[in-house]
Formats: C-alpha cells, structure tokens, sequence
C-alpha cells in the first residue's frame, strides 16, 4: 500500500493518480461518452425477456437464465432445472419496502442523479486516495445493473466472469459507456425493476422473486418492511450476509439498511426500531433444481431429455448453441413421458429389486407405430451420493446419451435373426437338425463378400439347455425352447448380413457406438445394447413392420418477453423395417413363448403379449424384452460394472440360487406392463398359422439360462462359452478361434469399459488366439 506524506499530505504519486483518476472519468462524463457501435457488450443473444425488452436495440441485453419446467404428456410437472434459479417479475409485483430498501443501501441518490453519480465518483475517489486502496465504491445502480449484464453473459465461464467483474479503469469506463445509454433510453423505474431480477441474492437464488421463496417461501410482491430490508441487506455480499448460515450478521446488515431507510425518510424511526426488534423470520425453501427433484423416480427420463436438448441439431447446429439454450432455461418442455406407465414401472421395480441389491435393474416403455418413450425407470435412484446407492448413469440408454456401454441382450436378439431370415423367403416351419451339442458351421458369409471361419484345429462348440433337447426342431418351438444350436444353424443358412440389415432397420446398435461386429454368435446376442434400443425394436414387431426412433419431447415453448414461443423439437423418424407378414409371424412365434415358453411367467392374462427371454454367459445380465400390439417394453437385470454373477444372490428380498429372464426380468415385465396398460384398450395381434412342430415332446417352461455347467466340461463348472472367436470380424480367409472363456461383456458405468472376471487370450478378438478345451456352450436363451 503506498504510504502517505509525513503530515498526512498524499505523496505525489497519489496525487498524480488521483489527478488522472478523476480528469478521465470526469472528462468522459462531461463530454457524454460516445457510445460504441451495436454488439460492443458482446451480447449477442437474440430477444429479450421481460423487463428488458425496453433496451435499445444497439444495446442487447443478455437473455437471462431462468428456470426451465418439464412436464410429462399430461401437463404435469416432473422436474425444474436451470443454471440461475430465477423468476423474472414485473415491478408492480415487488414489494414497495423492497424497492425503497435497495436503493437506500445501494444508491441513496439514484433518484436525483443520472446514470453517472459525479458527485459519489468523486467522492469515493477522494476516499480511496486518502486510504491507497480501494475503500469505497461509487458504483450507481444502473452501473451495476450493466456490470450484471457482463455477469449473466460470462455464464458459468470463471474466465469471462472474472473479466466482467475485474477492478480495472477500462472496466469502470465500459460501465459508464453503457449506463449512460441505458439511462436515457429506460427511466428509472425500469433500471430499478431490471436491477432487482438480475441480481444475485445468495443461496442459488437470482432476481428478487426467487430470494423471496428462497428465504421466506412466499412472492416478492408479500415481502413485509423486515423482510424487504433483509434481502436488500444481502445484495452487497451474499455470501457474507447469508441468513441461513450467519444469522448475527445478516441481522446487523438487515438493521443497517433498515436504519438508512428511516434516515433517508422512507420509513419513520419508530418504524424501523421496532422491524429491528423482530426476528428475521426465515422460512427456507429447500433449492429444487435439476433431475434428482424428479417426480416418479423419473430422473433418469429428466436427464435423457437434457441429453437430447444437448446433442440433438434441432435445438442449434453446434454443441455451444444448444448449451446456451438449456443454460438460459425458459423453456417450458413438454414430453411423452405418460405418468401411468411411468409410475407402474417404477413401482415394479421396487417391488422385485431394492436400491441396495448387489445388481440393478433397467425398464423402458415405448409406444409403437410413434416411437415415443413412456416411461424409463431404474432400481438405482438418481442422484451422485454413492453411499445412497445413487448413481447418473441412466442404465437403459447408450452411452452417448448418459448411459453405459450396455449389456449382451442374450437369446432377446433371437427374433432379429427369426425377422431377417423369414424377411428372406425362409419359413416359419423351417427345420434343422438342431442336436444339443454341435460346432459352429463354418464358413458363413458376411457382409461386402467377406467371409467368417471357425478354427478348424479348434472347432467352437455351443450346447442347448439341457441333453433332453435335441431336434429336429422347427422356428416355433426352438423359439419357444430358445434353442441355441437351431438360431445357430439359421444364421449359418441364411448369412450374416441379411441379420445386421435386419439389426439396422430396426434401430438396433451397439450401446457403446461401436460397428456390430459380423460374427454366428450375434444370434446368441453378444453385441451390447441397451434397453431403450431393445424395446425400440420390439416395437417394430407390435407395429407391424414399423420401425419409429424413439423421441422423448412433444413440444418446446421459450418464454421471450410476455410471450411463448415456439421452437422445432425432434420428430420420430419410421421406417418399414419388414413386412407386414413377417411381423405378424415373429408376433405369432413370440406369443408362444410367453403362452408355453420360457417367458410364462411374463405373460399378461388380460391381454395379448408376446415377448422373449434372455440370459448370458455367466449370469452377469438376464433380459426380458416383450410387447403388446400398444406398448413394447424391455428389462434388464445385471450388474453395471459386470462383476457379479447372479448365482447364490438375493434379489429384493428373495433369494435365487440362478437367475434368469423368465424369473427375475419376466416377472417385472410383467407387472409393470399391467398398471401402464390398466384402463386401456386391448386389441389383438395380427397371427399367422404355423403348424406346429412333428416332435411334440412336452418340454416346455424351463427355464432360458442355457445353463451348461457340468454337461460337458471337462472340469465340470465351465463358462458355458458360445462366442469364442467368433466375436472377431469377418475375415477373408483368416481363422476364429475357439474358447472356454467367453468374450469381454459390456456394461460399465461411465464410459469405461469393464475388466472381465475371465482372461482373454492374446489375440483372441482377431481370432488368432489359442482355443480353450472346456467350454461346451453358452447361456444365450
């Protein structure tokens, strides 16, 4: 600090700057400071909300964040978000107290001076001086309303908020710049109510009228003398004069504006003594932002709508464009989410896997023929408190959007295969030898001409459920059965390809964005996927053919001004996929499973169902993915990071010594199916006759796990592997492998991709790997 002249006298370095300080500021003033041309601010947003609608159009005002609401297809409220909590007010709806205690702590003078208090600059210019330092402001409230406007603009960007908030002369000049025009152009009473809406008053709370609910849980415009004196009292350091955490001190600063106000005439002394007796009189509301507020356990839905505002190009063409729309909030999103549906699926859930089980559980609901999505739910709630079993990763999206890298959907991608191979001229009543045990055919062609071998040294083996079934088999019962060796067969017969185009037209990639990768065993379900792409593609069977891109958002007003508009939202794009038979067919074989399959005890007895179990190697996921001609839904029950296997293990409170997709997932299916569809129609599939099977052996209603330990492994207790080399690519001549131990499963937690309990020989994705001895099958039913 610099020191001062013996005598008390300023050195002459402070009388220099001094000098400087004033001729500067006071000669921009006295010759009117020529303002800049438009876009000077570097404001460029487009439009105004209210209250600020008033500025000139060379001068744009940022467009303030406020909160956003999101509805579900009803008009209810599932959850408000937004980066500045904040509810812009005219000024008729504020407080008169308010409006007197600010500009008695802020700007006594603000009504007789103009945008530039020469008189308070010179003032505290002098003062600070006098001390070598910054000691007193001179700031008027229209210098700081364009201050704020610098703040609002700089966002979250701790960059740009230090440079709209650094101690500088050019800063100091810019402001004057500014508070000259805005001065001229907006009176005061307008300066005043745009003052009061973009200033911060602590605890996440902007403008006045979210103080006001913040604090006291009531509008700006009820806010009584003690009150109004109290938020007024904050505006200088919120943090400092916080109520909530320092009560003694706010009281003291809550007095002082209160006794400026009795000096200043605007209240009596008498006033003022006794609101200085009264306690603060708190009553806090809680801050209510983001998805973890969610109603109906709909937080994972509320941030796959934040996803979309994100990524999806109908809200801006680039990535910043659309952060600015969702950080500036004032939009009302309006979405599919139906609260009958969601709220059956989330009770389902609860009902057979607690928050706290070793593994987890995903479901999605979306509707067929418009791909909308009606509920989304999982066991785990939203929220980022480990130790509350709370978690951000949305398990039944992909990971681009907040999700894992999915998880193998198991024998539930069976009629894919079915779909394309019936696509292609095969019938329903096709037949194969369907043994218990076999190798996998090899060659089998691939896509653009290439071709998939097996090891012919080391031949990979797959085995059925148990020795009992043995074909032949035709595609109605080996559905039923979920037979491995006839899906095996099939692919084999029909091609590789025709299966991926099929996957393709029906929305079905892998969760982590990765190419599918060309192998027999994708009949098994090995590539990873999510529950939102499984139900999404049932729903293509319930609609006849029609494939729809699932869309979570119906419309999306922004509040501009006094008005709503408008703005494109991202439209279902459907496609035929099939044909209408073939559908109806894989309709047909499906029923089946959940009438005499392994998917009983999924089944709906007031409607017609159909639907598919899954289960894969390991027991590490177990899926039931099924639909009725109105609504398709999926579920999925594993562990996220893939390291427990559901055997010996309590789920929601019932023990299971194996689990798989017609105990755990079917049950849930079905529960949450009945309330989503209770009270609304319930129309019929469309079948179609497929004789049945010459091997009428009762067998049916195991279950679809595929479970081979002990069979045929040597060692007894073998990874039952299906895949082996078969997840590497197609080759041109080169060579798979076989393999005891199984492939690398997806569904990790944050992108990340999981370290397999089982070890992986070198090589083993480009099929150059050594071949395990051991495994005799796999668990894909």
């Amino acid at each position: 600090m610099p020191k001062k002249r013996s005598g008390g006298g300023l050195s002459p370095m402070q009388q220099a700057a001094k000098f400087l300080g004033v001729s500067v500021l006071a000669g921009a003033v006295m010759a009117g400071i020529a303002l800049p041309a438009a876009g000077a601010l570097g404001l460029a947003a487009k439009g105004s909300v209210k209250g600020f609608d008033e500025i000139p159009a060379n001068l744009k005002s940022p467009q303030l964040s406020q909160r956003t609401t999101i509805l579900d297809d009803k008009g209810n409220q599932i959850a408000t978000v937004y980066s500045r909590d904040r509810t812009v007010v005219d000024l008729k709806d504020i407080s008169p107290y308010v409006q007197k205690a600010i500009v008695a702590i802020e700007d006594s003078r603000f009504y007789k001076h103009g945008a530039v208090d020469l008189k308070g600059v010179l003032r505290a210019l002098n003062k600070n001086a006098q001390e070598g330092g910054v000691a007193q402001g001179a700031s008027t409230l229209t210098q700081q309303l364009v201050k704020n406007y610098f703040i609002e603009e700089a966002g979250d960007d701790p960059t740009k908020v230090a440079e709209a908030t650094q101690q500088t002369l050019g800063r100091k000049i810019r402001e004057l710049k500014y508070a000259i025009q805005i001065e001229d152009k907006l009176g005061k009473k307008k300066i005043l109510e745009n003052y009061l809406n973009i200033t911060f008053f602590g605890e996440q709370a902007y403008g006045v009228e979210a103080a006001s609910q913040r604090y006291f849980s009531k509008h700006a415009k009820d806010l009584n003398l003690q009150e109004s004196a109290l938020l007024a009292g904050i505006v200088q350091s919120p943090s400092r004069y916080d109520p909530v955490n320092d009560e003694a001190e706010a009281t003291k600063r809550r007095n002082i504006v209160l006794q400026r106000m009795a000096e200043l005439g605007d209240i009596s002394q008498q006033e003022a003594d006794q609101a200085k007796e009264k306690p603060l009189g708190l009553h806090t509301s809680r801050p209510k932002n983001g998805c973890i507020t969610a109603v109906k356990g709909a937080g994972f839905f509320c941030d796959y709508v934040r996803q979309v505002l994100l990524t999806d190009p109908a809200f801006g063409k680039t990535k910043e464009k659309r952060a600015k729309l969702w950080n500036q909030g004032g939009l009302t999103i309006r979405t599919t989410l139906d609260p009958q549906a969601q709220e059956s699926a989330q009770e389902s859930i609860k009902d057979h896997v607690y928050k706290s089980d070793a593994v987890a559980t995903a479901a999605t609901i979306v509707e067929p023929g418009t791909g909308k999505i009606l509920a989304m739910g999982q066991s785990r709630p939203y929220g980022v408190n480990i130790r509350n079993d709370e978690t951000t990763i949305n398990l039944s999206v992909n990971h681009d959007m907040g999700g894992g890298v999915g998880y193998q959907p198991g024998s539930t991608f069976k009629p894919i295969v079915a779909a394309a191979a019936i696509e292609g001229g095969k019938q329903p009543t096709q037949e194969y030898s369907s043994p218990y045990e076999m190798t996998y055919p090899s060659p089998v062609s691939a896509c653009d001409g290439k071709v998939w071998r097996d090891d012919p040294g080391k031949p990979t083996k797959l085995t059925n459920e148990n020795e009992e079934e043995r074909g032949p088999y035709g595609m109605k019962e080996a559905t039923a059965k979920s037979v491995n060796t006839y899906y095996v067969q099939l692919i084999s017969d029909i091609g590789i390809c025709p299966v991926v185009d099929m996957a393709k037209k029906m929305g079905v990639q892998r969760a982590d964005g990765r190419q599918m990768r060309q192998a027999p065993s994708i009949a098994l379900g090995t590539q990873e996927m999510s529950p939102l792409t499984m139900a999404s593609a049932y729903a293509a069977f319930a609609s006849r053919g029609m494939y729809c891109t699932p869309v979570a958002i119906e419309s999306v007003t922004k509040k501009v001004g006094s008005q709503q508009k408008s703005l494109e939202v991202p439209k279902s794009t459907c496609s035929r996929a099939m044909s209408e038979n073939t559908a109806d067919t894989v309709s047909t074989l499906l029923k089946g499973v959940v009438e005499d399959g392994t998917g009983q005890e999924a089944g709906l007895d007031s409607r017609a169902s159909a639907g598919k179990t899954g289960t894969t190697d390991e027991r590490y996921a177990a899926w039931f993915v099924g639909y009725t001609p109105n609504m398709a839904g999926a579920v999925w029950v594993g562990d996220p990071q893939h390291k427990r296997k559901m055997t010996g293990i309590t789920i929601g409170g019932v023990p299971y010594d194996k689990v798989y997709g017609g105990k755990v997932p079917g049950p849930i299916w079905r529960d949450m199916m009945s309330g989503a569809l209770e009270g609304k129609p319930a129309p019929d599939f469309h079948l179609i006759d497929i004789p049945d099977d010459t091997d009428d052996e009762d067998d049916r209603g195991r279950d679809d796990r595929g479970d081979h330990h002990g069979h045929n492994g040597n060692n007894g207790d073998t990874t039952g592997q299906v895949i082996g080399g078969l997840i590497g690519g197609p080759t041109d001549g080169g060579t798979g492998n076989g393999g005891a131990n199984g492939d690398a499963t997806g569904g990790g937690i944050g992108g990340t991709f999981p370290t397999p309990t089982f070890s992986i020989p070198e090589n083993f994705i480009q099929g150059q790997g050594n071949g395990g001895n051991n495994g005799t099958g796999g668990r894909r039913h």
